[in-house]
C-alpha cells in the first residue's frame, strides 16, 4: 500500500513539475509578443500604459536639455519630493567615491581588493574587474538569511552583514582572468569595503557627505520609510548597502544628472569611460534597442546610440538614468512601480532619449 501511494505521488509531482515548465513556457511567449508590441509605442504611450495597469503608480521624470531641466510627474500630485528607492543605481554613486579614492592616490584601479582588505593569500579580482562586473564574483551568494529574506518578500540582502561579506570573500576562489560580464551585487559590495578601508570611515558617512557634495539634501542611505509605500529595511552595518540603498527624489537626481553631463572634473568623467567591451545580449531589451556594448565604473555604454545609463529596482521601485554627453541631453525616471510589471522604466527612460536624439 505504502509503495502504491508513494508511486501515485511521484507521478503526481512529475506531473505538476511538467505543468509548471508548460505554463512557464506560454506565459513566456506571451511576455515576449507584449513586449515586442510595447517597444513600438512611444514614451507617452509607455506611461499611459503603465497607469492604466496601476492605479496607485507614480512616475517621476526629469528632462535635462540645452542646460535646462523640465520635470513631469504622472498619476500622482505635482511633487518633486517624493522619495524613491533608486535600487542599484547606487552603484553609480559607489563608482563616484571609488573614482574620487584613486585620484587622492588612495586606490590603484589595477590593484586586487586583497591588497586594502585583510584576506586569505591567493589571487582576487582587481578593482578594475570589480566595478567592471568582469570578476567572475557570482550576483549574490547563498546563505541562511538570504533564502530567509527571499522567502519574507522584503529587501533580498537585508542583514547580510560586511563580516559576512569578507568571510564569503574568504571562501571564493578565482582565476587570474577577465570573466564575462556577470552583474555582481556582491561585488560593489566589496568595494564598499575597500573604501572603508582606505578612509578608515564607515560607507555611510562616506556616501552622506558626497550627496553634501552634490547638493543632494534630499538624498540618503534608505531607513525604510518615505512618503510612498513599500520601502526596503535596512540594517545600518548591512555589507550590501553600496550596491542597492539609497533613496532619492526627482530634484536630487536631476541634479545628478546634470553634474554627470557638464562636470570637467576629472574623477567625475573618468567614470564614464569604457573600461571594457562585454556586448550583452537580452533579448527583451533589444526588442527596446537597450544596449551594453560596454561598461564604465559601473556605467552601461550603449556604443551604438552613444548612451550611458544605468538602471535599478527593488520590490516596489524602478528607476533609469541615461544620457548622451556630447550633445548634453539626458532623463531620469523614478517610478513607485515594481519591476515585474508590463513597462520597466528602462524602455520608458530610454524612449524618452531616443526620441530626443531623433529631433
Amino acid at each position: 500500500m505504502k509503495k502504491k501511494k508513494m508511486k501515485i505521488f511521484l507521478i503526481v509531482l512529475i506531473f505538476i513539475i511538467i505543468l509548471y515548465f508548460i505554463i512557464s513556457f506560454i506565459n513566456g511567449i506571451i511576455y515576449k509578443n507584449r513586449m515586442r508590441e510595447i517597444s513600438q509605442f512611444s514614451s507617452s504611450q509607455m506611461i499611459d500604459y503603465t497607469l492604466k495597469n496601476n492605479k496607485d503608480a507614480i512616475i517621476s521624470v526629469a528632462v535635462y536639455n540645452e542646460n535646462s531641466i523640465t520635470y513631469n510627474i504622472y498619476g500622482g500630485e505635482y511633487n518633486l519630493k517624493y522619495d524613491y528607492e533608486i535600487g542599484s543605481a547606487t552603484k553609480t554613486f559607489t563608482a563616484m567615491l571609488v573614482s574620487k579614492a584613486i585620484e587622492e592616490g588612495k586606490i590603484n584601479l589595477d590593484d586586487d581588493i586583497s591588497k586594502y582588505l585583510n584576506l586569505e593569500s591567493r589571487y582576487y579580482p582587481t578593482i578594475k574587474r570589480i566595478i567592471t562586473h568582469t570578476s567572475g564574483f557570482k550576483p549574490y551568494y547563498l546563505s541562511y538569511q538570504k533564502v530567509k529574506n527571499y522567502f519574507s518578500g522584503g529587501n533580498d540582502f537585508y542583514n547580510i552583514s560586511k563580516k559576512q561579506l569578507l568571510e564569503e570573500l574568504n571562501k571564493t576562489k578565482l582565476e587570474n582572468r577577465d570573466y564575462d560580464f556577470n552583474y555582481s551585487n556582491f561585488g560593489i559590495s566589496t568595494l564598499g569595503l575597500v573604501l572603508e578601508k582606505v578612509y578608515n570611515k564607515n560607507y555611510n558617512e562616506l556616501i552622506e557627505e558626497y550627496f553634501k557634495e552634490l547638493n543632494m539634501n534630499d538624498t540618503s542611505i534608505a531607513k525604510g520609510k518615505g512618503n510612498l509605500s513599500g520601502y526596503w529595511n535596512w540594517n545600518e552595518d548591512d555589507g550590501y548597502i553600496p550596491t542597492g540603498a539609497i533613496i532619492s527624489n526627482i530634484e536630487d537626481m536631476s541634479k545628478y544628472l546634470e553634474t554627470l553631463i557638464t562636470s570637467n572634473d576629472n574623477y567625475i568623467v573618468k567614470t564614464q569611460e569604457p573600461l571594457t567591451d562585454v556586448n550583452a545580449v537580452n533579448e527583451i531589451y533589444n526588442m527596446f534597442d537597450v544596449n551594453v556594448d560596454k561598461v564604465g565604473m559601473t556605467w552601461m555604454i550603449d556604443n551604438k546610440n552613444d548612451i550611458i545609463w544605468h538602471n535599478g529596482s527593488t520590490t516596489n521601485f524602478n528607476s533609469y538614468i541615461g544620457y548622451n554627453k556630447e550633445k548634453k541631453i539626458g532623463v531620469v525616471v523614478l517610478s513607485n512601480v515594481s519591476p515585474k510589471n508590463d513597462v520597466n522604466m528602462t524602455f520608458i527612460g530610454n524612449k524618452i532619449l531616443h526620441e530626443m536624439l531623433d529631433k
